[in-house]
C-alpha cells in the first residue's frame, strides 16, 4: 500500500503500528506499551483509564503477567464491559471484540454464530479468551506484542472481504467506537449475513478535503428494501440438561425482519446454519 492511499484512507498510521515488551526493557518501554494497550483496546475512551489500572500495570512491571495477560485484564474489566458490551447490540460486541483482541474484522456469518453460542453457552469471560488465547492470537502476537491492527495489511488465512471489514469498523484514532453513525448496532451484520464484501468509503471532516460525495474504492449497485432472504437453523432448548433432537427450521423474512429473527433464533437456544436470498 502506498503512502498516499494510506493517508487517503486514514490508517497510515496504524499499518504496522507494532509495540512488543521486549527483554531488557526499559521504563520508558513499559510505558509505551501501556499507551498502546489503552489506545488499542479502548480507542478514544483510553484517556480515561488514568488510575484504572495501576495494579495490572505493577503486575506487568514487575514480571508477575505477561502483556497477553495485561490485555485479558484490560478486556474483562468492568469499563471495558460499560464501554462495549453494556451500551452495544450482541453482535456490535463480537465486532469490536475481533476488532480489539484480533486487530481485524470477522470474516463470515460462522464466526459470529461461534461467539454468540459461546457467550450462551459459557459467559463473558470464555467469550474474551476464546480470542486472546486462540491459535490465531499467538500467531499474531504470542505473549508479549499488544495487539494492532492487521487487517489492512495480507495477512495468514486472511479472506478478501477482512481488507473491505476493517474500514467499517476502524475510522480513524479520533473517532470513538461508542460514537460511529450506527450507534450500538452491528456495522457487518448485512454484509456479512449476505456474504457480500463492504464498500471502502474514505474518512470525512470538516476539516479534510474529502467530502460526503468522495467516491467509494469499492462500488455496488444499490438495492432496495423489498429483499427477501432465506434463513436455515437448527433449533434448540435453552439451560437443558436433557438431551433431545434438534429440528431444521426454515424462515422466509423481508430484509427489515433480518437482524431481529436472527435474534429471536439465537435467543431460543437456535443455531443459525446459512442465510441466502431468496
Amino acid at each position: 500500500m502506498t503512502s498516499s492511499v494510506a493517508e487517503r484512507l486514514a490508517i497510515k498510521d496504524v499499518v504496522g503500528n507494532k509495540v512488543e515488551l521486549r527483554q531488557n526493557w526499559n521504563e520508558d518501554d513499559l510505558q509505551m506499551v501501556f499507551r498502546a494497550a489503552y489506545t488499542h483496546i479502548f480507542g478514544r475512551q483510553g484517556i480515561y483509564t488514568n488510575e484504572k489500572f495501576t495494579s495490572a500495570e505493577s503486575l506487568l512491571r514487575n514480571g508477575k503477567i505477561d502483556v497477553r495477560q495485561f490485555i485479558e485484564t484490560l478486556a474483562k474489566s468492568e469499563f471495558y464491559k460499560e464501554c462495549f458490551f453494556q451500551s452495544n447490540s450482541q453482535v456490535r460486541f463480537i465486532e469490536l471484540n475481533y476488532k480489539h483482541l484480533l486487530g481485524r474484522a470477522p470474516y463470515e456469518q460462522s464466526e459470529i454464530a461461534y461467539h454468540t453460542d459461546l457467550y450462551a453457552a459459557k459467559g463473558y469471560d470464555a467469550e474474551i479468551e476464546s480470542y486472546l488465547y486462540s491459535s490465531e492470537y499467538e500467531t499474531a502476537f504470542g505473549s508479549y506484542t499488544v495487539p494492532y491492527y492487521r487487517g489492512f495489511s495480507s495477512i495468514p488465512g486472511m479472506k478478501t472481504v477482512g481488507y473491505n471489514r476493517i474500514f467499517a469498523l476502524h475510522r480513524g484514532f479520533g473517532n470513538s467506537d461508542n460514537a460511529q453513525y450506527g450507534g450500538k448496532n452491528s456495522r457487518l451484520r448485512g454484509q456479512i449475513s449476505r456474504n457480500q464484501a463492504n464498500m471502502i468509503i474514505p474518512p470525512t471532516s470538516p476539516a479534510s478535503s474529502f467530502t460526503s460525495t468522495a467516491p467509494t474504492l469499492i462500488s455496488s449497485a444499490p438495492r432496495g428494501d423489498n429483499r427477501m432472504f432465506v434463513i436455515e437453523a437448527i433449533a434448540g432448548r435453552l439451560n437443558s440438561k436433557v438431551s433431545v433432537r434438534r429440528s431444521k427450521q426454515v424462515y422466509t423474512v423481508p430484509y427489515s425482519r433480518l437482524s431481529d429473527t436472527y435474534q429471536e433464533i439465537h435467543k431460543r437456544g437456535g443455531k443459525i446454519t446459512k442465510i441466502t436470498p431468496a
